[in-house]
């Protein structure tokens, strides 16, 4: 009976994605005659900045027939493009964050600064601004908010949580284990509060993010960097307060933005109606290079874009993208985006390799975003040339490994479980007890193997020793700036400075336009489809048509992970 009702949802959900996809097929067809609307001379570009952005197009069923918000690269196309546009008299931007880390602003605030520097003005609107909304809107020629609107301009702040007390009362014992002293993504289990080692690291990445603010927002605001410091202690700030503090320019509403300069005058461009009419030439023949976004945790098997959760970036799909880019003859140059916090360290060095190989024949250049920390700064050291943001994350050259001991958790619920196994270690990896005096050392042996293979894939893509790298490796993230400081990374920029590098390296005039093959490739709409829930949501579909009665078990099992793998993992991501 269970059975016959797992399959009968099963059928009812693919019977209301078939008329979804029937009625989106008229939708595309009545909506296929539109002819974009032309950019008008005189304009004022009105642009939402709507942080953090993906960096990824979505290509599910819902996004073939609705407009997304723009990805990252997408937005800051538009402002570049704006910058050279004659049409485009000012740019009025309108920042809202929620969450976001510092790479993607930096490279939104980078596109703003090249958009003032043309000689166009810019101007920000605030309903309310935090510290990253000003650290946006300082790039700006003059700044407006609403009268009732509040700036809360107080500093930078970090949070990381840590639940080894909470696993203490459901009686789960993290038996985890770590290599490098600053390898802190275990802490968040086996901790109740910051080590040492973890607080120094902390306190040095949250500087420097704050250094980095003071800097943006005095250079900005033309104030020294010791007047912002004492602004920031004096705030947070009301409307008004903050106008007479200088930190605004103008008090209004979003509807007076046109009634004032350098506004006043022009017409009104959504940045939605600029994206479609656009087309961006510099008149010479474009060259192909290849865009790889590794985006999301890294694991074995195929990549998951599309699903309700994060990203993952499967290695067996992501070596198909590197090895078609590598042997293709039009592709000139490959360049990889990535934002990944790391994950698997089997899965990231058969990313490596296969990235190796690809150097050998066509220049290779990383383009960090937020994130490309341990496994995914694994996957960054062969190229030629790594580009990361001043508050990029990235570092965390460390092993991690271990398991959850649930026996206590099963005895509090009165859950009775027994095993029987042939083999001297046969149970390493029983969830049932910890590990024991025998196991602990061949754990330990296998992540040291692991961590040394990681020091040696890093000095050779950075031309470096064993020694040195582990110097200032032992787990430890960094910004990066500091990166930069001790050569792990090249250039700090965005995505902008890793394609001019490539045409360096390529051998490219500087003026031509690039073609990109993207990889993850949109999917067609006859793919989308013929999987219209997408890879992630029709595998639960399969798992629960397959066993009904076992469904509940096996989706509380289902990991990213092999288990017991050694994990290049960097500590849990902060909150704002």
């Amino acid at each position: 009976m269970a059975a016959r009702r797992g399959v009968l949802i099963v059928f009812v959900l693919l019977f209301v994605a078939v008329m979804a996809s029937i009625a989106g097929v008229f939708l595309l067809m009545s909506a296929g005659g539109r002819v974009p609307r032309p950019v008008p001379a005189n304009s004022s570009l009105y642009l939402k900045i709507e942080a953090p952005f993906r960096e990824i197009e979505r290509s599910d069923l819902v996004s073939q027939f609705v407009r997304m918000p723009p990805t990252l690269r997408e937005t800051v196309d538009a402002i570049r493009r704006a910058a050279i546009d004659s049409r485009v008299r000012t740019l009025v931007i309108m920042p809202q964050t929620s969450g976001a880390l510092w790479g993607q602003l930096q490279e939104v605030r980078g596109a703003l600064e090249q958009f003032r520097a043309s000689g166009k003005p810019i101007t920000a609107f605030l309903e309310y601004g935090g510290a990253q909304e000003y650290y946006l809107a300082s790039a700006a020629d003059r700044i407006m908010m609403m009268p009732g609107g509040q700036l809360d301009l107080t500093g930078v702040a970090t949070y990381e949580l840590f639940f080894r007390g909470t696993l203490d009362k459901i009686g789960v014992f993290p038996d985890l284990l770590h290599i490098g002293e600053y390898k802190t993504a275990s802490n968040t289990f086996t901790e109740k509060t910051f080590t040492p080692a973890h607080r120094e690291m902390a306190r040095s990445l949250n500087r420097d993010w704050y250094e980095e603010l003071v800097r943006a927002i005095a250079a900005g605001r033309k104030r020294s960097e010791d007047e912002i410091r004492r602004a920031i202690d004096g705030g947070p700030y009301m409307a008004e307060t903050a106008r007479k503090a200088g930190l605004i320019d103008d008090l209004g509403y979003e509807d007076q933005v046109d009634d004032r300069e350098p506004v006043k005058g022009t017409r009104r461009l959504e940045a939605e109606q600029y994206e479609q009419a656009v087309v961006r030439s510099s008149g010479l023949p474009s060259v192909r290079m290849a865009l790889l976004y590794a985006v999301g945790a890294i694991a074995s098997g195929r990549s998951s874009f599309d699903s309700p959760g994060s990203p993952v970036i499967g290695s067996e799909t992501f070596v198909q993208w590197v090895r078609k880019a590598r042997v293709d003859p039009n592709i000139r140059a490959i360049i990889v985006r990535i934002d990944s916090p790391g994950g698997s360290a089997i899965a990231s060095e058969a990313i490596w390799r296969e990235l190796m190989l690809a150097r050998e024949v066509k220049p290779l250049i990383v383009s960090m975003g937020d994130v490309a920390a341990s496994g995914g700064y694994y996957i960054a050291v062969p190229a030629h040339a790594i580009v990361a943001q001043p508050g990029t994350i990235t570092g965390s050259i460390g092993v991690v490994t271990g398991k959850f001991v649930l026996k206590g958790t099963f005895d509090k619920l009165g859950l009775g479980a027994e095993s029987v196994s042939d083999g001297r270690f046969a149970e390493i990896e029983s969830p049932l007890r910890p590990f024991t005096k025998e196991e602990r050392p061949r754990i330990e042996e296998q992540m040291q193997a692991t961590y040394e293979l990681f020091l040696s894939r890093v000095a050779e893509g950075r031309k470096s020793t064993a020694a040195r790298i582990d110097s200032f490796a032992q787990g430890r993230v960094w910004t990066g700036r500091q990166a930069l400081e001790r050569g792990l990374v090249d250039e700090l920029g965005g995505l902008d400075v890793a394609i001019r590098l490539a045409k360096q390296h390529a051998k490219i005039d500087a003026k031509r336009d690039v073609l990109f093959d993207v990889y993850p490739q949109r999917r067609s709409l006859f793919e989308t489809f013929a999987n219209p829930l997408g890879n992630s949501m029709a595998a639960g579909l399969h798992l629960l048509a397959r066993q009904p009665d076992l469904r509940a078990m096996e989706l509380l099992t289902l990991t990213r992970f092999r288990r017991g793998e050694p994990l290049t993992l960097m500590p849990n991501v902060f909150l704002r």
